[in-house]
Formats: C-alpha cells, structure tokens, sequence
C-alpha cells in the first residue's frame, strides 16, 4: 500500500500527505513583492490537496535575484503579503514552505 497520503512528520512540522509542490520560478514579483498571482497560484495548490506547498525561489537580498521579477523577502515589506498566502494555505489544512536563493554571479539575468 503507498504512504502518499499518509501524514509524514519532519521535526515539529506535520504533513497531512506527503504530496508535495515543488518551487517554480513565477517571474510575477514587482520589487520582489508578492501579489494575488502567488495567492492564486499557491493557495490553489493548498486547495487541491498538497501537504506542502513551496513557494518560488525567494531573494534574500535585492541584488541576488535570479531576475527583477523575483519574489523577495528582503524588506520588512515583503512580510505582509507572504503572511496572508500563509494563512490561506494553512487554513486549507497544507503546509506553506519557501525557497531561499541568492544567485550569486549569475544574479540579475534578463526576464524570460
């Protein structure tokens, strides 16, 4: 029998199922703002059944950004917005994850 829906414990955290949605770069941020593009995107992730839902790679630092369009949690300003795409996830019995990333030398490339 498969164990795909069954809870997984990973420290203090619970997965309700081990689906899990992995991070995919959006290139929707406005100065690494996220807006109701990411709500929509992940909460309907959480919507759907996944234990886990990951957020695209998130920019430590402005100038770390794969590209501008980069979401971000460099500003205190970010945290507003994050929060309520927590929130949404959460009460939808899922677990909201996030990607740290800081692209190094290859910062800064072009929009897709």
């Amino acid at each position: 029998m498969t164990h795909l829906f069954e809870p997984l414990t990973l420290r203090s955290i619970t997965l309700p199922n081990r689906v899990a949605v992995s991070p995919m770069c959006q290139y929707s941020s406005v100065d690494g703002y996220a807006d109701d593009w990411h709500l929509v995107h992940l909460g309907s992730r959480a919507a759907g059944g996944a234990g886990l839902v990951m957020t695209e790679a998130a920019a430590v630092t402005a100038q770390g950004r794969i590209s501008a369009q980069d979401l971000g949690i460099w500003d205190d300003g970010h945290i507003e917005f994050l929060a309520r795409i927590v929130d949404f996830i959460s009460r939808r019995g899922s677990v909201a994850g996030i990607q740290l990333a800081h692209a190094g030398r290859k910062a800064s490339t072009p929009p897709p």
